[in-house]
């Protein structure tokens, strides 16, 4: 993701002015706006869309983490056992029901 200086930086007085605008923006360019105050960034807009993304982006990693925590902590089994586990269940699921 690029930042376009002329357009995706605000100023908290652009803001003031036209919140609209800004909102606009972030819509039509699917692009974060940033607003600065004094000169530094402050605050990032973004899109809903993009929001839900990150948070989907943030779970995905967490998930993983867990996983690699797992990992190293030894807390694994080979493949094959978990295979079979999962495969003589659904046979047995499928005996019960059938």
């Amino acid at each position: 993701m690029t930042f376009r200086l002329t357009e995706d930086f605000k100023t908290l007085d652009e803001l003031r002015e036209s919140p609209e605008g800004v909102l606009r923006q972030v819509q039509k360019n699917e692009q974060p706006v940033v607003i600065t105050v004094k000169g530094k960034p402050a605050a990032v807009v973004i899109g809903a869309d993009q929001y839900q993304w990150m948070v989907h982006l943030l779970d995905l990693g967490r998930a993983l983490a867990e996983g690699e925590a797992s990992i190293r902590a030894g807390k694994v089994r080979p493949v094959e056992a978990f295979f079979k586990e999962l495969l003589g269940k659904s046979k047995r699921a499928k005996k019960v029901s059938g």
